[in-house]
């Protein structure tokens, strides 16, 4: 699969003298979801708007569908949808004069057709006659999108895009999503939701001070860094692990009736049959298990703390 956005070398750094990227290189598929995920400040925002032009890189280049953002600009932005963190929209301006007016910005020609699929996609067909200012935020975070979609970018950025937005609204706006993958847009995702990163990416990278520290396959990634628990529930209580199983770093329940045990999913040998045996010969019975494996967010926590 081709990359539609190639990151070389990228570098920024304010006359602060503070380095928010520090040698970025990445490519990002036609295509994909990407969710980039990071801790405060450390550098999504930043990495975003240097693609999109709205910061000018001190050094490297980003190519944005061939096009090179800072000497081509004119020809890269208008690949590109960006729905920023922050709420912006003329506060008196209707919904369908906001998409119009976006589309125009970008010089297509008008297209009511395409403005009132993207409308319905968002649930919005019915406010288009409606001021921005009287609606909720979450319209307001839809028309956000709305506008990003006007022109028909073939890469849209999403950052924060369900930030303060309720359960049922962001469900509507993954699911949009998806939408626009299956259309062939490129979706770049930066969010403090883990689960969100969980639910949609296909491939994910980590920042942080700046760096890129980790880009995998959500998948590939889970299944190498995720850890799986074991859980017994034991028939009949016990005060204390025995000492013959020490080298298994059993957890027990402070009511004695549940242990716990950790193992690598790429190890070679699990531990858990050789652990079963070695508790049968200690006489300590379980009525049920299961087992639990790491999620997204217990694996970029640990990550970042790695990285640290």
């Amino acid at each position: 699969m081709d990359a539609v956005i190639q990151i070389q070398n990228l570098t920024k750094t304010y006359s602060s003298g503070f380095r928010a990227l520090n040698g970025i290189n990445l490519d990002i598929r036609r295509g994909e979801i990407f969710a980039l995920l990071g801790p405060n400040g450390a550098g999504k925002t930043t990495l975003i708007s240097t693609i999109c032009g709205i910061v000018s890189p001190s050094e490297g280049q980003v190519l944005a569908d061939g096009h090179d953002v800072v000497t081509d600009y004119r020809a890269a932005r208008s690949c590109i949808g960006l729905v920023p963190q922050e709420l912006t929209s003329d506060a008196f301006e209707s919904v369908g004069a906001t998409l119009k007016f976006s589309r125009g910005l970008f010089g297509k020609a008008p297209d009511p057709a395409h403005l009132e699929r993207t409308l319905k996609a968002l649930s919005l067909w019915d406010k288009r006659n409606d001021r921005i200012m009287t609606l909720s935020g979450g319209m307001k975070r839809r028309v956000m999108i709305a506008k990003a979609l006007a022109h028909e970018p073939s890469i849209l950025f999403l950052d924060e895009p369900t930030a303060g937005v309720d359960v049922e609204l962001r469900r509507d706006m993954w699911q949009m999503v998806r939408q626009l993958r299956d259309q062939g847009v490129t979706i770049i995702l930066t969010t403090h939701y883990i689960e969100e990163a969980e639910e949609m990416a296909d491939r994910i990278g980590v920042i942080r001070s700046g760096e890129i520290i980790l880009v995998e396959d959500k998948n590939t990634l889970m299944r190498k860094l995720g850890r799986k628990q074991l859980t017994l529930q034991l028939q009949n209580p016990i005060s204390a692990i025995p000492a013959s199983l020490a080298q298994y770093s059993l957890i027990l329940s402070e009511d004695g009736q549940q242990l716990t045990y950790s193992f690598d999913t790429q190890a070679e040998q699990s531990g858990i049959g050789e652990l079963l045996r070695r508790l049968n010969a200690e006489g300590v019975d379980f009525r049920d298990l299961h087992t639990e494996e790491s999620s997204l967010e217990e694996i970029f926590v640990s990550l970042v703390r790695k990285q640290a």
